[in-house]
């Protein structure tokens, strides 16, 4: 939730005082973890604005993989919604709230008339729009040429609390694209080497130095 006294609609601040008391109106909306938003195949009928927590994205494959194109926090946007609301297109992916969350959703009609005649909030929709684009570019350029044991090392580091990352060997394999038979031999090749030691859903980074290193060739591409 914004800081006390601020109100969500704070980043429009510059914008039309229409459109800030359009927005306004709209009610914040608390979502639990674990909650469906959207399945591939349905339509989209709202842009979301997530005020708090954190929703993913995935893409499941017809083998049953999935990977994590990306997730959407406070200020960020989903390029799935975007492209099903201004393209008619049904989503292709399926996002879940990874946390609490408390978000806004904007009607597909209101979205779509905001787009046509506020060049504030056109603009605030489309930077986050390539910003994200930049990111898939990214994650489809590491998914494509980076080594499995760079972009693990990558995201153990990215998912830590403290030296600690909670997470499954399958959510692993769906957050850098990979399977999850690959994640757990990758996972004991690096504890024999004294990278990580592993438990029942948690994995324990013991050189945080030497993955950082790992990680970066990664974060080179």
């Amino acid at each position: 939730m914004p800081p006390d006294g601020m109100t969500w609609t704070a980043p429009f601040a510059m914008h039309s005082p229409a459109l800030q008391a359009r927005l306004a109106a709209l009610p914040v909306q608390p979502v639990p973890a674990g909650t469906m938003l959207f399945h591939a195949g349905d339509p989209a009928r709202n842009f979301v604005i997530v005020l708090k927590g954190r929703i993913d994205v995935y893409l499941t494959g017809t083998s049953g993989r999935e990977i994590l194109l990306y997730a959407v926090e406070p200020g960020q946007s989903c390029v799935q919604s975007t492209l099903g609301l201004m393209g008619d297109e049904p989503f292709t992916g399926e996002a879940v709230a990874a946390t609490d969350i408390d978000v806004v959703t904007i009607p597909k009609p209101m979205f779509l008339a905001m787009m046509d005649t506020d060049a504030g909030f056109r603009a605030f929709v489309m930077q986050a729009f390539a910003q994200r684009m930049s990111d898939i570019t990214r994650l489809l350029e590491r998914v494509a040429f980076g080594r499995i044991e760079s972009r693990l090392a990558a995201a153990l580091i990215d998912l830590a609390d403290g030296d600690t990352v909670h997470a499954t060997h399958a959510d692993l394999a769906a957050r850098i694209g990979s399977a999850r038979e690959v994640i757990s031999r990758r996972l004991e090749a690096m504890a024999r080497a004294g990278l990580v030691s592993t438990d029942r859903s948690v994995v324990h980074l013991r050189d945080v130095t030497a993955l950082q290193r790992l990680a970066a060739t990664a974060d080179a591409l």
